[in-house]
């Protein structure tokens, strides 16, 4: 069974420009006020739609607002079988401070 790994957002923007995936947990207000470009808003409701569509592969990197609750989220998409996936230390907020040309806003891309 895969743990998930902690990765800091310069290593998530190189594994992103690789084809990573990137999954924002924060409420839906939040993630239409900003986000990271690409990312998929995942909540309960479209948790299991995400998992029956996911490529298992594809790195995952999931990101909150400062990094903390993504961890718990990490480890649940780690034990549904995803091979590799990364919680982003410093959350959003970390990532609006050193990437602000790679945030988006609106409920969707």
């Amino acid at each position: 069974m895969s743990e998930f790994k902690r990765i800091p957002p310069e290593q998530a923007q190189a594994l992103r420009e690789q084809g990573a995936v990137v999954v924002d947990i924060r409420d839906p207000q939040s993630f239409a006020n900003g986000h990271i470009r690409g990312s998929k808003h995942l909540d309960n409701h479209s948790l299991a739609a995400f998992i029956a569509a996911a490529d298992f592969d594809q790195p995952l990197i999931v990101t909150c607002y400062h990094g903390n609750s993504s961890q718990s989220a990490a480890a649940y998409l780690a034990h549904q079988g995803f091979a590799e996936v990364y919680s982003l230390d410093g959350g959003f907020e970390l990532w609006r401070n050193l990437f602000p040309g790679e945030v988006a806003q609106g409920e969707h891309e």
